[in-house]
Parts: structure tokens; C-alpha cells; sequence
């Protein structure tokens, strides 16, 4: 009974079972191949000529199934010759003039770059596995009278769950009961475990470290930020580049080409330079495997597979091989200020009062008096009032909130109005000392709230929208590699001003409304060709879609994730100049390898009508080229 429900907990059909064991059935095969061909060679040193040609026969036969299926596919499902087919040909025509060694070395070589790209592939999947292993099966759902396990797919919106320490949590969700400490690593790439309590966010696959917790299901399990997560990866792994496309389109027109000039080679160099017929059809077969363009097509997608993976293990996910490349040409970046170059949300800075000794009084009675206020500067100004002092907050006596305005309030028998500097005086009857500290902290782009008390102006409030800690790190990093800057805000030309000489962004534009954004985007696009715009909020979404590349901050809303190209999970900024050094890399050794398999091509391609290649060296040399630029692409695996 056990056994049956292990498998119905992780069944299996045998076609993911032949995906997994894929790669290691091409390596298998390419080391039989190998081994055939080694006991052949002995034969024929013996004297069995027969018996190994007959081993020989099956090396091409295992070695080259797995292409020769695929080429044959491909050719039939295209209607076009592809470079599988070439090698096919090749390795056929070397049997046909007696090179059975060179025709199975051939095979051999090529079923081993083969198996070497398909581990670059699974390589480069690796980060996704691995996060989609991690994802929960199952949830223990509570209802009124009992608790249920149920498979994680079941749960709906508004369900609760039960995740008790040393569990992964199993969708996305709000904690309702209890608190932990989460382990995010698996969706943020933060080490530091971080403490959550009641209405704390918490996501599918991160870790549950020390308490129970009940949690309240927001999304669905294939809506989680987990599950996005996969899909963008995902994705990116399908996307073609433009170059990968090219060389695409290039190889069916190449292989005609290489098939016609083979087909003349197999008779003009008879009549027209004298050569016998066994030499004439012996170079053509030597054409026909060195001007195969293996490695030239092998030049882009391990690159950019590679790339892709190397930056979803830095948290950096790209939609696909285009944007990869693109990313690498960017002259100009847009910025949205709010949720991205600052955190998103006002924190006091200053609490100034005209009688210090009542400071703490005038601080608790104040946040006791915006706690019943739902606006972002009053919670922002209840979270400093709790972190100053650890006396409970009061309970006013009425409380009458003036939208737009401002609050008033009764405490104690006495009336308190809290709100914009035009809503409690005009600026000419504050007191000198307030008034400079108020004109000092406005031109530093900060918003500033008083606070009366029995229509006498006790103080005022300062408040900001902070900038990233690693916001200056990361502009510095773009300006540095001669990237320009610009901030793109709504807020006035003071807080612009500001906000932008903090971040060190070379320029901004200030009162800036969603759709004039997307003009200001198609304005550097003009100037500076290849444009991208980073940003985290439904307002962003058009100019995120209008730029070249569109970057969205991690914890962005889910119009910013869907529509940009590259999505930054970690909310990290200077991942911006690492995605672009990323880029330069990936473009720089795509490059690389195009001309070094290029020149090699041409080289070979020399040396055999020059009549002084022979058919091994020439297959070592293609084949042998081809593993290079695999290699060479593997290195973006490193960070």
C-alpha cells in the first residue's frame, strides 16, 4: 500500500524518464562508438578486414543513430537539408571509398559534440530544475473541524494552510497566525533568513525556519512569483536570438551551396586538373566534411543558453536570447523613480518641535492620531513613532479626516490638526525657526507635515521617499561604462532635483505623467538608438514596452513583469551593469566563435584542394572546432 502511494506522489511516464536519461544515452552511445572504433582498427592491424569493417558498421550505427534520426526529422519536417544530413553523407562517402576508420572517427567526433551540446543545454536548465524540485506537492488545508493534506494545485484563493517549521511554504500567501523567520533564498537570493508576522507576505518555495504559521492563499499555484519565475526562464530558453535566427536561415542556404559544390567536385577536378578519380572523389568527400559549418552553428545558442543561466543564478531573468543580445548594445537608461531608484514608500527623517522638552508627548500623541488614518505618509509616520519609543499609542476622544487635507483630532480634552502646510496656516504665520527648517528640508525634496495644537504650531514632519542603498553603486556602475542616465518622475521639480543628485542619475525630467513617459522613451530611442527603460509600477508598463529593453524590478507589479524583457528578482539595481557586462561577454564570444570557426572552415576548405589534407586530420580539425566553440561558449557558466 505504501509503495503504490509513493508512485502516485511522483509519477513518472517513461517519456520524462527518457528525457532525463537523454544525455547520458548520447554520451553512451558517442563512448561505444569510440570503443568500436578502437577494436576495429586493432582488427584490421590483424588482418581481420571483414570482421572490421563489420565492427566499423556498427560504430556509424551507434554513434550516429541520434543524429541521423534528428537530421532525417528536421529535413523532412523543413523540407531542407540540414548539417546532420551533410555528416550523413560524409561518413557514407568515406565508407564508399574505403575510409571506414576516417567515415567512423567522423561519426565518433560528431556524436561527442553533440552530446557535449546537449549537456550545455541541460547545463544551462540546471537553475530552473532545481527551483521546480524545490516547489511543494502538497499543503495541509484547514477547515473549521479537521485539517486536510491536499495536492497543492487544489487550492483556492482565501483557503487556509498550515506550514509548520522546516517546511517549504506552499503557495503564495499572507500569514494570518503566528510568526517565523522564512528562508527567501530560493525566490529573493538573500542568505539572511527574514523575520515575518501577521499580513507578512510570504512565497511558494521559500522555507518555513522555526514557527508554525497559518496562511491565508492569495494566488493560485500557477500564478505564484515561484511559478513565474519558471516560466520566464522557461521561455528565455526557447526565445531565438536574432543572430541565432540568421545563422539558422544561413545553414539551409549553406548546405545547398556545400552540396552543390561537392556534387561539381565529384567530376570537374578530374578533367580539368588531371586528378585520378579516386583522388577527385576522395577530396570531395574531404569538402564535404570540412565545409559542414557544425561549429558555425554551434557559435550562438550554447552561448546564449549559457547566459541565460548564469543570470538566473544571479536572479537576473531574461525573456529570451534577443533581449540578451540587445541588452549589450544600451546607450541610454530610464529610470522610474518611485519603487526603483528609491524604496517605494515615505519614512520620516525629521521630527522638529518648538518645545523639545515635549518632544516625545508631542511624537506619541501624533501617531497615536495617524494610526487612525489610512494614507502612506500617516503609517509611515505611525512606524516611526513605534520605533522611537516603545510607549502604547493612545486612543483619541473623536477623529475627523479631512481627504486631501489632513486630519483633525481630539485627545484629551484637547483638539490636534495634523496636515499640509495649507491646511493648518499660511506659510507668513509660522514661527521664523520652523518656517527656515521648513523652506531648508522642501528644497531637499522632502514633504513636509505640521502639527497644531489648540491652533498654536507645535512642529512639523519631514518626510521622503529614500533612496535605494545601492542605487548610487549601481548608477555609478552604468555611468562608468558610459551609459547615460536620465530619471523619469512625476513628483516636482524640487523632489526631482533632489532625488536625482542623491542617485547621481546625470539628468531627469520631473512631472512626468505615465503617457508623456512613453514620449520621453521615443525621444531617447531618437538620440541614442538602443534604449532601456527600468521600472516597477502599472504606470511603467508602456514605457517599459516602448523601450529597446524593458527591465522590471522584481517586486513590481505583474503588468511591469509581464510586459518587460528582463525582470531583476532581487530588486537588485547594479544587476543592471552585471546583465549588460553579461551581454558584452556573450556577444564577444558568439564573435569569437563565428570568426574562429569561419577561418577554420576556410582553412580546411584551402588545404584540401591544395591536396595536402588528408581525411582524418580533416575530420579532427571540423569536428575538433566544433567542441572549441562549445567550450569556449561553457565559460559563461562562470559569474
Amino acid at each position: 500500500m505504501e509503495e503504490n502511494v509513493l508512485v502516485q506522489k511522483h509519477p513518472q511516464s517513461s517519456s520524462q524518464l527518457f528525457e532525463k536519461l537523454l544525455p547520458h544515452i548520447e554520451l553512451i552511445a558517442a563512448i561505444t562508438s569510440g570503443v568500436f572504433i578502437l577494436i576495429g582498427w586493432l582488427l584490421s592491424k590483424g588482418g581481420y578486414e571483414t570482421t572490421s569493417i563489420t565492427i566499423f558498421i556498427l560504430s556509424f550505427i551507434i554513434g550516429g543513430f541520434a543524429k541521423a534520426k534528428e537530421g532525417i526529422e528536421e529535413t523532412i519536417a523543413n523540407r531542407e537539408l540540414n548539417v546532420e544530413m551533410l555528416m550523413i553523407f560524409a561518413a557514407i562517402g568515406s565508407a564508399i571509398i574505403g575510409y571506414w576508420i576516417e567515415g567512423a572517427i567522423l561519426i565518433f567526433i560528431f556524436a561527442m559534440s553533440g552530446a557535449l551540446e546537449t549537456y550545455t543545454m541541460n547545463k544551462s536548465k540546471k537553475e530552473i530544475s532545481s527551483l521546480m524540485e524545490l516547489q511543494p506537492e502538497e499543503a495541509l488545508l484547514i477547515h473549521e473541524d479537521r485539517e486536510e493534506v491536499v495536492h497543492v494545485s487544489t487550492l483556492e484563493i482565501g483557503d487556509k494552510i498550515l506550514v509548520k517549521p522546516g517546511e517549504r511554504v506552499p503557495s503564495d500567501g499572507i500569514i494570518v497566525y503566528g510568526q517565523t523567520t522564512i528562508d527567501e533564498a530560493t525566490i529573493t537570493g538573500e542568505s539572511i533568513p527574514v523575520t515575518k508576522g501577521l499580513s507578512a507576505e510570504v512565497y511558494a518555495g521559500t522555507v518555513n525556519m522555526n514557527g508554525a504559521i497559518k496562511v491565508e492563499i492569495t494566488k493560485k499555484a500557477d500564478e505564484t512569483l515561484f511559478q513565474k519565475i519558471i516560466q520566464l526562464v522557461q521561455s528565455a530558453q526557447s526565445e531565438k536570438s536574432p543572430s541565432q535566427l540568421f545563422i539558422e536561415n544561413f545553414e539551409g542556404k549553406y548546405v545547398k551551396i556545400v552540396l552543390l559544390t561537392v556534387a561539381l567536385m565529384l567530376f570537374l577536378p578530374h578533367f580539368l586538373l588531371g586528378w585520378s578519380w579516386n583522388e577527385t572523389f576522395y577530396r570531395a568527400m574531404i569538402l564535404l566534411v570540412v565545409a559542414s559549418p557544425c561549429a558555425l552553428v554551434a557559435s550562438i545558442m550554447p552561448a546564449t543558453l549559457s547566459a541565460i543561466s548564469n543570470g538566473a543564478k544571479q536572479g537576473i531573468l531574461f525573456k529570451g536570447g534577443v533581449h540578451l543580445e540587445n541588452l549589450g548594445h544600451i546607450k541610454a537608461i530610464a529610470f522610474d523613480k518611485t519603487g526603483t531608484l528609491t524604496k517605494g514608500r515615505p519614512e520620516v527623517t525629521d521630527f522638529i518641535t518648538l518645545h523639545t522638552q515635549h518632544r516625545d508627548d508631542y511624537l506619541r500623541i501624533v501617531g497615536s492620531i495617524e494610526n487612525h488614518a489610512n494614507h502612506p505618509l500617516a503609517t509611515a509616520i505611525v512606524t516611526y513613532t513605534k520605533e522611537e519609543q516603545s510607549s502604547p499609542l493612545l486612543e483619541p476622544e473623536s477623529i475627523e479626516d479631512v481627504p486631501g487635507w489632513g486630519i483633525k483630532a481630539v485627545m484629551n480634552g484637547v483638539t490636534w490638526k495634523i496636515g499640509k502646510p495649507s491646511f493648518i496656516l499660511n506659510n507668513n504665520e509660522l514661527a521664523p525657526e520652523l518656517k527656515e527648517q521648513q523652506e531648508t528640508l522642501a528644497s531637499n525634496g522632502k514633504t513636509i507635515v505640521l502639527f497644531e495644537r489648540d491652533h498654536e504650531v507645535c512642529g512639523l514632519i519631514a518626510l521622503k521617499d529614500q533612496v535605494r542603498q545601492e542605487t548610487k553603486t549601481a548608477v555609478k556602475q552604468l555611468n562608468d561604462q558610459g551609459i547615460y542616465t536620465i530619471m523619469l518622475t512625476g513628483d516636482s521639480q524640487s523632489t526631482a532635483q533632489a532625488i536625482s543628485t542623491e542617485a547621481n542619475v546625470e539628468d531627469f525630467i520631473a512631472e512626468c505623467l505615465p503617457e508623456k513617459k512613453v514620449d520621453h522613451v521615443k525621444e531617447l530611442r531618437n538620440q541614442y538608438q538602443q534604449v532601456a527603460m527600468v521600472g516597477d509600477g502599472i504606470n511603467d508598463a508602456p514605457a517599459l514596452a516602448t523601450a529597446n529593453v524593458g527591465i522590471a524590478m522584481g517586486e513590481g507589479t505583474d503588468v511591469a513583469l509581464e510586459t518587460a524583457d528582463i525582470v531583476l528578482m532581487k530588486n537588485d539595481l547594479p544587476k543592471i551593469a552585471h546583465a549588460i557586462s553579461l551581454s558584452k561577454r556573450m556577444n564577444t564570444i558568439i564573435k569569437q566563435n563565428i570568426v574562429f570557426s569561419i577561418s577554420v572552415i576556410m582553412l580546411l576548405i584551402c588545404s584540401n584542394f591544395l591536396q595536402i589534407l588528408d581525411l582524418p586530420y580533416g575530420v579532427i580539425g571540423h569536428e575538433g572546432s566544433t567542441i572549441l566553440v562549445i567550450l569556449n561558449s561553457l565559460r559563461l557558466l562562470k559569474d
